[in-house]
């Protein structure tokens, strides 16, 4: 350590308060968190590129200060997914100072590590309350059945009105319309489903049926009275 002359000179004056970090919540625990291996939590965060043409939802399951798990789900650039692809072999394992600086390919992956990074160190994370966190694996249970990430897409344009392409129970096959031409229910395939069906061998116009579901007043008697494919029509 070098000091300047001055600092050399100058009389020593005792530290008062001396009482560690404030506790901040983990798992269920109040933790004076004085090196990166005292954090631990689960958590979700949000990131983005610098011309904001996609996003980045990452999920973290940190113990003792390493990330044992990540989700990395993308959206809205073709090239985010091959990034997410090297960004999930380079996360796991590292600390998470290691990996707040770390290259994880897309601005979009790297801005959501710093937002996490940010809940995790102060105690802000998911399970901040919750005793012992979640087991590796937690981070798979949001993503349900056939394991798609949840995706709404939805397109409109002032002379055409507007189009369900995508909702959280699956890819939009048909729009019903009312009589006034007004959406009152859509019918959806669940791709995850779906594809499970195909892996384990069942015919795939089978399989399609059995995927298929619809919502709102889709098939009520009185209520369609016309279907439109919202890609085609």
């Amino acid at each position: 350590m070098i000091y300047s002359a001055e600092v050399e000179g100058m009389s020593c004056v005792a530290k008062g308060a001396d009482h560690g970090p404030a506790p901040i919540p983990e798992e269920g625990r109040w933790v004076q968190a004085k090196e990166i291996t005292d954090i631990s939590g689960l958590t979700h965060g949000v990131g983005w590129c610098a011309p904001q043409q996609g996003a980045c939802k990452l999920t973290l399951n940190v113990k003792d200060g390493i990330i044992e798990e990540a989700l990395i789900e993308t959206i809205g650039c073709s090239g985010m997914t091959h990034s997410a692809a090297m960004a999930a072999e380079i996360l796991q394992g590292k600390t998470i100072l290691e990996a707040l600086n770390t290259d994880l390919v897309c601005d979009a992956i790297n801005v959501a590590m710093r937002e996490l990074f940010l809940q995790i160190a102060y105690g802000r994370s998911q399970t901040a309350f919750s005793e012992g966190g979640l087991p590796i694996g937690a981070g798979l249970e949001d993503l349900g059945k056939g394991l798609r990430s949840q995706i709404g897409t939805m397109y409109g344009t002032r002379s055409k009105g507007v189009r369900y392409l995508e909702m959280a129970e699956g890819y939009v096959t048909r729009l019903a319309l009312d009589k006034n031409d007004l959406v009152i229910g859509y019918e959806f395939v669940h791709m995850g489903k779906f594809m499970q069906a195909v892996k384990r061998g069942e015919d795939p116009a089978a399989a399609l049926k059995a995927a298929t579901g619809n919502y709102g007043r889709f098939d009520e008697a009185d209520g369609a009275v016309k279907y439109i494919d919202p890609r085609e029509e």
